[in-house]
């Protein structure tokens, strides 16, 4: 035996040793704590922990992260809470994924790296909370969903607002029919706030030490390491780690808007879009977009970035409409804001706490309610208008083939090649 599967293997041990409680999910009991990894600890990812260490049915048991000093420190945080040392530091996701007594892991890294960590750990048996949105290409998406079904795993994304009362409510009564016939639904979500904070040198620089660039990079294209590629919000506006906002943050509200409309995954539709780019340093993913979807039943979609309408997803029905954005929720008319449903009416999935819920599922075995193909749905709508803008053309979308109808350039911006040896599981 190699002397790092040996360590891999006995790291697993000793943990199941110093905790007999943490036992692999098919042969715990009902009692018995889920055991999380978690891969990518940085400010969302640390949030995450966070998050998971209140939470009483599990026990983060390792922490994963190319920076030495914030695995460390996501290391200290679990032992403290946990009072004992029994936390685990890795720098590469792979020996996390190798430890047999490890339920579920936490992926909250840099956009380019989601789809092949989470196929990878789908594939290694691993439930799954990922942050979103799936990946940087619609084909990114459809391999970790079609990764889920075939494993049968468990998979939540962190479209947390799915897990707050008001979206919820908000997309009861357009499913309900509150509003009447649904017209058209404006979502707007944020870009062009964001600029880049680094202002140095764009020159090759070396890597800090315990800083491993090429593990960062992964799938990437291949570049020198420069702080301003790994700056924040630096990272979100460069097109080989992230493709900008109009996916990264137009998933949240875009998600809304499927579990509001579920015929915006379904139907046939026309695509156009008008974009500006970024140009400034290594920034240069979709700044500020307009989007339009038309639908085959006639409903449209206008999505955009905050400068042409307000933040959020309203629903407009041809009897009143609905509005709901994290800083509130409003309606028209404003007596459907105090409107409680029937027992008989369309429930949405009520989730009160978007790490509970998918705890709950990890033991039911059913999905949670930020699921995988929603995720998929919410991630593809943004990636499918940065194509349309970044193209500068209409394209019509086949949902039901997830391709573009005769356009053999836009279907090859489905997918994204992968560099440097990494594969989709």
């Amino acid at each position: 035996m190699k002397r790092r599967e040996f360590l891999k293997r006995s790291a697993g041990a000793l943990a199941i040793a110093c905790h007999p409680d943490l036992l692999p999910a098919a042969a715990r009991g009902a009692n018995e704590k889920i055991t999380l990894g978690c891969i990518g600890v940085g400010g969302m990812g640390t949030g995450n922990l966070k998050n998971f260490l209140g939470l009483e049915d599990c026990r983060v048991v390792a922490v994963c992260d190319v920076q030495a000093d914030r695995r460390a420190k996501a290391r200290q945080l679990v032992d403290q809470k946990y009072g004992d040392q029994g936390c685990a530091a890795y720098g590469d996701f792979r020996e996390v994924l190798a430890r047999p007594d490890i339920d579920a892991v936490m992926i909250a890294t840099q956009d380019h790296w989601h789809a092949v960590i989470a196929t990878a750990a789908l594939a290694a048996g691993k439930d799954l909370y990922c942050e979103k949105p799936m990946g940087v290409s619609v084909e990114e998406g459809q391999k970790i969903l079609a990764a889920v079904r075939r494993h049968r795993r468990v998979f939540q994304a962190g479209t947390w607002q799915r897990s707050q009362a008001k979206f919820r409510r908000a997309c009861e009564l357009v499913r309900n029919g509150y509003i009447g016939t649904l017209r058209e639904i404006q979502v707007a979500a944020p870009g062009p706030q964001y600029q880049p904070k680094y202002e140095g040198a764009l020159g090759p620089q070396p890597a800090p030490a315990g800083f491993d660039w090429a593990m960062w990079r992964g799938p990437a294209p291949d570049q020198p390491f420069n702080p301003g590629r790994v700056a924040w919000p630096d990272w979100y506006l460069i097109w080989d780690y992230c493709a900008g906002f109009i996916c990264n943050w137009g998933v949240h509200h875009l998600d809304i808007a499927h579990w509001g409309c579920p015929r915006i995954a379904q139907e046939p539709c026309e695509i156009e879009c008008q974009g500006v780019y970024r140009r400034k340093g290594f920034t240069d993913n979709i700044e500020s977009w307009q989007a339009t979807f038309t639908f085959s039943g006639g409903l449209r979609m206008l999505f955009s970035d905050p400068g042409r309408q307000k933040v959020g997803t309203r629903f407009v029905g041809d009897k009143g409409w609905v509005h709901v954005d994290r800083a509130g929720f409003w309606a028209e008319p404003e007596s459907l804001l105090k409107h409680t449903l029937s027992e008989q009416e369309i429930h949405l999935h009520r989730s009160d706490n978007h790490g509970d819920d998918f705890l709950r599922s990890v033991r039911s075995r059913r999905d949670p309610v930020s699921d995988a193909h929603a995720t998929h749905v919410a991630s593809y709508l943004g990636l499918l208008a940065e194509i349309a803008a970044r193209l500068q053309t209409k394209l019509t979308w086949d949902p039901r083939l997830e391709r573009f109808v005769g356009h053999d350039e836009a279907n090859a911006r489905l997918r994204r090649p992968l560099h440097h040896g990494w594969t989709l599981t």
